[in-house]
C-alpha cells in the first residue's frame, strides 16, 4: 500500500510522545481523526502489519492494540478515546545471562487479527516505546484504520489510553544498562488470545 494510505498522518514527524498522561499517546500528534485517510478491509484471521522506511533503532518493547470503534462513529471519525482497546501483539527483550537487549533493527512488524473479535471498525495502533533515556520513556506511535469482517463474538478486556500504563511503571521507567536487568514487565495489558 501507499505511505498513509491506510494510516493515519501525524504532525509530529520524527519527534516522540514523553507524557504518558497524553492523549496524543493513542494515535500520536495531529492524529486524533483519519477524515483524510483510508479504511482498509480485513477478515478476522488476516495478517496486518507496520512498515516503517528505517530501523527503530531505539531500545524498547513494541505492541500492537486494537481500539473497538464505538456506536456512532467510524474507524476515520474516532479519536480513540474511552475504554475501548486490547493489546494483539508485544515483543518484548531478549534477556540472556548478563544481556538485556532489544531487537533495534526492525522495518517490519506483522501480527494475525483475532479471529473471534466481534466483526467492525477498528484503529490497529503501532507502539514502540525508546527506554534509552532512563526515567524519560518516549512513545513513536502509529494507528491504522481497519474495517473487520468475518468475526465472532468475544469481548476482549479493554483499556484506556491514556491509562494503560501508569507514570511512574517499572517497565517504563527502568534502567535498561545497569544493572543489567534480569527479568522484564511488559508495559500495559496482557496479549488477548
Amino acid at each position: 500500500t501507499d505511505a498513509y494510505e491506510y494510516v493515519r498522518q501525524n504532525t509530529n514527524n520524527n519527534s516522540p510522545v514523553e507524557d504518558v498522561t497524553s492523549t496524543d499517546l493513542r494515535c500520536n500528534v495531529g492524529a486524533s481523526s483519519g477524515a483524510g485517510t483510508s479504511t482498509y478491509n480485513v477478515t478476522a484471521g488476516d495478517t496486518v502489519g507496520f512498515q516503517s522506511a528505517q530501523a527503530v533503532f531505539h531500545p524498547g518493547p513494541f505492541g500492537m492494540y486494537l481500539g473497538k470503534v464505538p456506536d456512532g462513529e467510524t474507524a476515520a471519525t474516532w479519536d480513540g478515546s474511552g475504554s475501548n482497546w486490547f493489546k494483539i501483539w508485544e515483543l518484548g527483550p531478549d534477556i540472556e545471562p548478563g544481556s538485556f537487549t532489544f531487537d533495534t533493527t526492525m522495518t517490519q512488524w506483522t501480527t494475525a487479527i483475532p479471529k473471534t473479535i466481534q466483526s467492525g471498525d477498528y484503529l490497529l495502533r503501532m507502539e514502540h516505546i525508546g527506554l534509552h533515556s532512563t526515567g524519560d520513556p518516549q512513545w513513536y506511535i502509529s494507528c491504522a484504520q481497519l474495517a473487520v469482517s468475518g468475526g465472532g463474538s468475544a469481548s476482549p478486556a479493554t483499556v484506556e489510553i491514556p491509562g494503560y500504563i501508569a507514570a511512574g511503571d517499572e517497565s517504563i521507567e527502568i534502567n535498561i544498562y545497569y544493572p543489567i536487568p534480569t527479568s522484564y514487565d511488559m508495559p500495559g495489558p496482557a496479549v488477548f488470545t
